[in-house]
């Protein structure tokens, strides 16, 4: 009984460790030029991203799975045989 509860103890403290270092930051302002270049290329390449994500789908039709079997037709005997 005493081994369940330290485990528990410890998963709990564990879990309560994360969730204290994720904790929300908030909205920060930065007057840093290479931080803000950076920033700005990152959402860029995020919408460029998103953007050809979304036109993808017009571009290529669906595959739905109609293959034909290549091989499966008998091929006619020649009429000289």
């Amino acid at each position: 009984m005493k081994k369940v509860s330290l485990a528990v103890l410890l998963s709990l403290s564990a879990v309560a460790s994360v969730a204290y270092a994720q904790g929300d930051q908030g909205v920060t302002m930065s007057t840093d030029p290479a931080k803000i270049s950076d920033i700005e290329m990152r959402a860029q390449n995020l919408q460029s991203r998103q953007d050809s994500m979304q036109n993808m789908p017009a571009q290529a039709p669906a595959h739905k799975g109609h293959h034909k079997k290549s091989g499966s037709k008998k091929m006619a005997p020649e009429a000289g045989q």
